[in-house]
């Protein structure tokens, strides 16, 4: 199996850059997996400068919900990038799919990767209770997704002010 990082943090924490940089380490090009649509003119204006910031190096490949076919139509072309699983959560909860079929498809599609996986997620468990069912469920299905994900990988990273903390090392 390739190598798995996950890197987890607050909002602006510097998660994507950190995880960029990381899935350059591995090799070029890469792919960015990107998890993220366009609903409204600041998401695009978000999409935008992500894009315009990561450079030549970088294959795009755009998947909101199927993240196992995306890692196994990837593989084989190098470090991937999946920017980000808590986007992908959204994008499966307001499409009322099955989310513990998806996240299982995903999870074993990862133990199969030869390239290496390099996954960003938010920690959104460390705030307060949120005042609405949707939200509240979002925090809860997003804490057991990170769970899942950070018991398989090889390595997991949390972002602080731009920088790494390494929480489960690779032995």
């Amino acid at each position: 199996m390739g190598k798995t990082i996950l890197i987890t943090g607050g909002a602006r924490s510097g998660k994507s850059r950190l995880a960029e940089a990381q899935t350059l380490a591995f090799g070029r090009p890469a792919t960015y997996i990107a998890t993220a649509g366009i609903f409204d003119a600041e998401m695009a204006d978000r999409i935008r400068q992500h894009q315009d910031g990561r450079g030549p190096d970088w294959a795009l490949v755009e998947e909101q919900t199927d993240l196992a076919r995306a890692l196994r139509d990837t593989d084989g072309s190098g470090p991937r990038l999946v920017d980000c699983l808590t986007l992908w959560l959204s994008n499966l909860m307001l499409g009322d799919h099955d989310i513990p079929a998806a996240t299982q498809a995903f999870l074993a599609e990862l133990a199969r990767q030869r390239d290496p996986v390099v996954i960003v997620t938010n920690e959104v468990g460390a705030g307060i209770v949120p005042e609405n069912a949707l939200a509240r469920a979002f925090r809860d299905e997003a804490g057991r997704l990170n769970q899942r994900v950070a018991a398989v990988v090889d390595e997991v990273h949390m972002a602080v002010c731009g920088l790494p903390l390494k929480v489960k090392p690779h032995d």
